[in-house]
């Protein structure tokens, strides 16, 4: 076999084990793996990790927010700090504002990203405006061009949709194929408190984290899980961050049910005392908050038992700008809530992670990057090192350390500076191509694909129901949903 290339000496994980063999790649996909391979080019990986390039499936590139902010990073400087960190595959947030006509939104995001994106990447559609003309028509044919999941938001004035719009787009999801994942607070708890909170002049940083209280999130993981169950339609919930709302996660996929869940770096690492630090405590601010060093133990077990699922960066980039649009005067109700973490998700796990032994290699292979393929619909063809998927790999140097001090994103800050990390991604390829080399970038602006996803198993309906609708079934009146 005529091979273009061949790293050599490396050892290989994929979220089942570690060996050692050489990859073969010829053209863009993986040809051989096996001792003894040859070819014109060689990268010698001896003394490194040969891993699977990173999917981040949660995270938000050239996207205007509910509050009318467009994110510090385009498609351009996004994919360049993804592919810095390790990550060849993104699925960023094509998001539908109240007005918004979902097929202009739609042809916009695509023409942002097919001249920008350095690395391939897929969508997920933001549903904000669920009236006839999305459901019938343009939600399906966006599902149909290969679009196989959706957001849907319980909290934010702007986004949020009432539980009988939740249902309508559940019904939709569940007819034509697409995976549904919810950010799951109560509006109704976090503007009761924030209204107060503004009124008696309590305005900082810190706020936020008191108003978005633990109980909101449990709350409408619980609600939302109900409506799920109804009419038998897959959920992925975003950004868990308490203990208690792993637990309704871990109930409820205890009694069987489609119910996947998601955290992220913050929710690992950060806790209120970083936000609690005056004006500046903005740049720690998402939302759920981070919380404490016991909402930390339950995420990292949640990994590690499988209760969340995937692990994402939930990357929301935005600057100074974003985050204090009026100054010291800025209240946290006006501040732009999200963090930067795209490039550091895997040294951040990989530190934290494999290196305090809370998982192992393999795990961090399956959270990274094996999970979110088959979930989103594009497994084998990405998320794992195999014979005949694309050659997106990352070598990483165990022991290379690096202190983190700026990422290549646009945002102008990082949460991590000053975190000593150990083990970092040192040559990423993208589909056969050099695109990070020694710390350098090689990879040509648009040169990344749009990802057409195919229906996963996570989407599928369970196929049974709620009593009341079995009964309906029994009586030969089926809701049409």
């Amino acid at each position: 076999m005529a091979l273009d290339l061949v790293i050599r000496g490396g050892t290989l994980a994929t979220a089942e084990r570690t060996f050692r063999a050489d990859v073969g790649i010829e053209g863009e996909r993986i040809a051989a793996l096996g001792e003894g391979l040859s070819a014109m080019r060689v990268i010698d990986a001896s003394g490194k990790l040969v891993l699977p390039g990173g999917v981040d499936s949660h995270c938000h590139i050239e996207q205007l927010s509910s509050m009318g902010v467009m994110t510090a990073d385009d498609f351009y400087s996004a994919t360049v700090s993804a592919a810095y960190g390790g990550t060849t595959t993104v699925i960023p947030f094509c998001a539908q504002h109240r007005s918004d006509d979902l097929r202009k939104v739609l042809a916009d995001y695509h023409e942002r990203a097919r001249t920008k994106a350095v690395i391939d990447y897929g969508f997920h559609l933001i549903i904000a405006n669920p009236d006839g003309p999305t459901l019938r028509e343009h939600l399906p044919a966006a599902i149909g061009s290969g679009i196989r999941s959706l957001k849907i938001f319980m909290t934010y004035e702007r986004t949020r949709l009432t539980d009988e719009q939740i249902l309508d787009v559940m019904a939709a999801a569940r007819r034509h194929g697409a995976l549904v994942m919810v950010h799951a607070e109560n509006h109704g708890v976090i503007s009761w408190l924030a209204g107060r909170m503004v009124k008696q002049g309590n305005t900082l940083p810190r706020y936020h984290g008191i108003c978005h209280t633990r109980g909101a999130e449990t709350e409408a993981i619980q609600r939302v899980v109900a409506l799920a169950e109804l009419v038998d339609c897959p959920i992925l919930i975003v950004h868990v961050s308490t203990g208690d709302g792993i637990e309704a996660i871990r109930q409820a996929r205890a009694r069987g049910l489609k119910v996947f869940g998601e955290t992220c770096p913050q929710y690992l690492l950060l806790t209120a005392k970083d936000i609690d630090i005056g004006m500046q405590g903005a740049f720690f601010c998402c939302s759920p908050p981070p919380r404490d060093e016991q909402a930390q133990e339950a995420c990292w077990r949640g990994l590690k038992d499988g209760t969340l699922h995937v692990y994402s960066s939930d990357h929301a980039p935005y600057g100074r700008e974003g985050k204090l649009p009026k100054g010291e005067s800025t209240t946290f109700k006006e501040m732009a809530n999200g963090v930067p973490g795209l490039e550091l998700r895997l040294p951040l796990l990989y530190t934290y992670g494999v290196g305090a032994k809370r998982i192992s290699l393999p795990e961090f292979v399956n959270l990274t990057a094996t999970r979110h393929a088959q979930t989103y619909g594009l497994y084998p063809r990405k998320g794992v090192i195999a014979v005949g998927s694309d050659a997106d790999i990352a070598i990483w140097d165990p022991q290379k350390s690096v202190v983190v001090e700026q990422t290549h994103d646009r945002t102008g800050y990082t949460p991590y500076r000053g975190r000593r990390l150990q083990g970092w991604p040192v040559t990423v390829l993208s589909r056969g191509e050099m695109i990070v080399e020694d710390g350098k970038l090689a990879a040509a602006r648009g040169r990344g694909q749009f990802l057409a996803r195919e229906p996963s198993e996570a989407l599928r309906p369970l196929g049974r129901d709620v009593p009341e609708m079995a009964q309906l079934k029994a009586w030969e009146t089926p809701l049409q949903l």
